[in-house]
């Protein structure tokens, strides 16, 4: 009970995440998924792939209930996502596919990285207000896109807003409808990404009831679960707060995250 109720607080926290910011409840869902999966049996050598790969198949509903509220606020551009969900599909199963032939050490040192990255961004980068609402991206440069989106978040596992997110208000669009957007593309992501996991995994990757593949569906489906419900609530937020205040917080919660990541791997 005490596990179940623990997997429930990270699928609200990351819920939450990904309403009120687009981006950061991947990143939260794998560190504690890394620390927390060998204490049920995981093996050492797969904690990393099985924390990204639960992570993803988790983001698949938590995206959906994120963007779900998002479009019936209108903040969801679904032509830019119909450009871009081929290529994050396809990125999303090719960054498994990579990532499975990591070891878990240099998977670690990746999320780290990605964690600084994500956090240089959020302390330094200017947030630009405004936008233009009647703005929707379109064209084969959309689905490009998508394809290096899906590949860097299958491989930290993520459902890509902290890149999704600044691409698409770099080209105008406002930060409001660009995180409803990327969580609509969050859910493909996630879709292309766990998948991946599942079947390009060894066989026998996790020898656990409840895995296929490396994704262990107790800890995705747990969190999924209150993730679904508190995602309208970050949702609400994201439309009521400007949120700087948060950013910094969060970015400085994400530079203890990576180090921490970086001193697992050595």
């Amino acid at each position: 009970m005490s596990l179940l109720l623990l997997y429930l607080a990270l699928g609200a926290c990351a819920g939450v995440l990904a309403g009120l910011l687009g981006i950061g409840g991947g990143l939260v869902l794998v560190g504690a998924l890394a620390w927390l999966l060998p204490t049920q049996g995981v093996p050492a050598d797969a904690a990393m792939h099985a924390a990204l790969a639960s992570s993803l198949a988790s983001i698949v509903l938590t995206a959906a209930s994120s963007a779900r509220a998002h479009h019936r606020r209108g903040s969801v551009l679904w032509p830019t996502v119909a450009w871009m969900v081929p290529g994050v599909l396809l990125g999303g199963w090719l960054g498994s596919r990579f990532a499975i032939a990591l070891d878990g050490n240099v998977l670690r040192w990746c999320v780290a990285g990605y964690c600084w990255i994500v956090a240089a961004q959020m302390l330094l980068v200017q947030p630009k207000s405004g936008g233009d609402a009647a703005l929707v991206p379109q064209g084969p440069g959309y689905t490009l896109a998508g394809g290096g989106i899906g590949i860097v978040s299958a491989i930290v596992g993520i459902g890509g807003g902290s890149l999704t997110v600044p691409l698409l208000v770099w080209r105008g669009v406002a930060p409001v409808r660009a995180v409803g957007t990327s969580s609509a593309c969050g859910i493909f992501i996630g879709l292309g990404s766990a998948l991946g996991y599942a079947l390009q995994a060894p066989a026998d990757a996790l020898p656990l009831a409840g895995a296929m593949g490396y994704v262990y569906l107790p800890a995705a489906i747990g969190v999924a679960l209150a993730s679904v419900l508190a995602a309208p609530l970050g949702t609400r937020l994201a439309h009521a707060l400007s949120g700087p205040a948060l950013k910094r917080v969060f970015a400085v919660f994400l530079l203890v995250v990576g180090s921490a990541f970086a001193y697992s791997a050595i």
